[in-house]
């Protein structure tokens, strides 16, 4: 004979009786593979700010999990463990900070003047921004500083073949540069890319002659400035730093060797025999 043990009351319906309670037994929930997208209901912060996240569930391999904290930074969580800036996995990948610039923005031309610049725009891609200075055809403004560019808008300057805009030099002040300014008689790196603009900087442009830098174009209701925030915060530049910082919360306490190091980032993300 084989002991199997006490086994509960099994009632008609199907259920059990547990310690003199009914219950049901359920298998196990298992999630779905795909891609969850949610927010907080504005419930962690005290400002009631809300706060977004996403999920990636694969069929096989690490969970992914994408929180914003209350200042809009992005933070990424593998398999559950202590969040990382989302740029670290990005540069664990391999990608440079132009790369990932290239990757999650467009960016817009600047000539630069003594006292002005000239932005080359796309009318279309104006739609939803609030105008930072008065938009003119010719004398006519057709979006005064401070409204909300409309369809309508985007129109009459299509219309008038409108493909750039002359705005004061001050435009630039908090704007984000895309890639390297270098000065071409020295070669020397006057702004690094996603450098944020000041007034010392500009100064440096004008001093330097330098004739047309590019900077992000950020539209706050399609394309974020997320990415690049939280690109400042992050301090690691290189791709063995990216992966050496996730070995440390995937394995506390382990000594990285780089061999350790690229092998636990290999099988958590690209090697399949480890799930078979």
């Amino acid at each position: 004979s084989v002991y199997l043990g006490q086994l509960p009351l099994m009632t008609d319906t199907g259920t059990f009786v547990i310690n003199g309670t009914e219950r049901v037994v359920v298998s196990q929930l298992h999630r779905s593979p795909g891609v969850i997208f949610e927010h907080d209901k504005g419930k962690t912060h005290s400002s009631g700010k809300i706060l977004f996240s996403s999920r990636i569930i694969p069929y096989r391999g690490s969970w992914l999990d994408f929180e914003f904290d209350h200042h809009e930074h992005l933070f990424v969580r593998i398999d559950r463990r202590r969040k990382l800036p989302v740029t670290t996995l990005l540069r664990s990948m391999g990608m440079s900070t132009n790369e990932i610039i290239e990757t999650f923005f467009d960016h817009i031309v600047v000539k630069l003047k003594s006292k002005s610049c000239e932005l080359a725009i796309k009318a279309e891609r104006l739609k939803g921004i609030i105008a930072e200075f008065d938009i003119k055809i010719g004398k006519d403004i057709v979006v005064e500083k401070g409204r909300r560019i409309t369809a309508r808008h985007v129109k009459i300057l299509d219309a008038a073949k409108v493909d750039s805009l002359n705005v004061p030099i001050e435009y630039l002040l908090g704007k984000v540069v895309s890639g390297d300014v270098v000065d071409t008689d020295t070669g020397e790196i006057l702004l690094n890319a996603n450098s944020l603009i000041t007034e010392e900087l500009i100064e440096v442009l004008i001093t330097a002659k330098i004739k047309k830098i590019n900077i992000i174009f950020i539209n706050d209701a399609e394309n974020g400035i997320y990415i690049s925030d939280t690109m400042r915060l992050d301090e690691l530049q290189t791709e063995i730093e990216a992966r050496m910082s996730i070995y440390h919360v995937m394995r506390p306490g382990e000594p990285a060797t780089e061999d350790a190091v690229n092998t636990l980032f290999s099988n958590l993300f690209f090697n399949n025999d480890r799930y078979d």
